[in-house]
């Protein structure tokens, strides 16, 4: 069984918005990562994203010149999955919250690895054992979740019944080491501790707009004035993405859930996916809730 001193690479299934900085955390904090995604596209668009953070976090002093030479060194992107197993320790996996596409997806890539691979989920609602019939050593294989991770730096670890101990610990402390706040979960749940009280926000407020109570403009007015935040729920859900929101929520079945992931397919289906493409329920770059004006007295 590996230690935490045995993990030196990393690979990165998947560089969409959580992926490529996932891999960019830990290029950062000195780990050889390899990014793998099937779309070559992606892959460019990821580096481009990569290389604009690390800039960005060097000029505002986050991270330190040494850190930002250790992503030019560390980090390497490939299509080629059998070059992304290659020589690795751990995998995060970030594809498409699609439970058949990430099934197959460990079909096909958990028979090619060396013995004693580590393998994580970075799933945002389904449940580790859920993919279980997939993973060829499932004692191995746990849900690693990160949320922004640059921003939000909290990550959970929640194990299937049949995880073993010790990589339970050694996940706890590989989150303390990409500088993230590692939290257990004891028990397996659906959108793990903070999504399952995000969702909660989220759908409230989606009742209110589509209920007519108030736009979504006010709606986020209403939070960021009485808790200061940065956004509010509708933003919040421009930056998850509005297609990863719908398939969160649309895997629920009551009532306010449906008509939730409604209001959120209404949106999709005009290509509206939020942050990532330019318009969500806001336009972007410089969406109106980061104006100075939005919150005036």
């Amino acid at each position: 069984m590996k230690t935490i001193d045995d993990i030196k690479t990393v690979m990165i299934a998947g560089a969409g918005t959580l992926g490529l900085r996932i891999a960019l955390r830990c290029a950062l904090d000195g780990y050889v990562v390899k990014m793998f995604d099937i779309n070559e596209q992606q892959l460019d668009a990821a580096q481009r994203m990569q290389t604009k953070l690390t800039r960005s976090f060097l000029k505002s002093g986050k991270i330190t010149q040494e850190q930002a030479d250790l992503v030019k060194s560390n980090l390497a992107v490939t299509n080629d999955i059998d070059e992304a197993i290659t020589g690795i320790d751990l995998i995060s996996e970030s594809v498409i919250e699609n439970i058949d596409i990430k099934k197959n997806f460990y079909a096909d890539l958990t028979p090619r690895l060396e013995k004693g691979v580590i393998v994580t989920t970075n799933t945002s609602y389904l449940l580790p054992s859920a993919l279980l019939e997939s993973i060829q050593e499932p004692e191995l294989f746990c849900a690693l979740h990160f949320h922004d991770v640059f921003n939000q730096i909290v990550v959970d670890v929640m194990p299937h019944p049949n995880t073993d101990q010790a990589v339970i610990g050694l996940l706890m402390e590989f989150g303390k080491r990409i500088n993230h706040i590692p939290v257990l979960m004891q028990k397996e749940s659906p959108g793990y501790m903070f999504n399952s009280m995000l969702m909660a926000i989220l759908g409230q407020a989606s009742e209110l707009f589509s209920n007519g109570v108030g736009s979504f403009q006010d709606i986020d007015r209403s939070f960021m004035g009485n808790f200061g935040t940065m956004a509010g729920p509708f933003g919040m859900m421009d930056q998850v993405g509005l297609d990863t929101v719908w398939h969160i929520v649309s895997a629920r079945d009551d009532e306010r859930s449906k008509v939730f992931a409604g209001v959120i397919k209404s949106y999709i289906d005009q290509g509206k996916l939020g942050y990532k493409s330019g318009e969500g329920f806001y336009t972007y770059p410089g969406p109106e809730f980061a104006q100075a004006e939005f919150l005036k007295v």
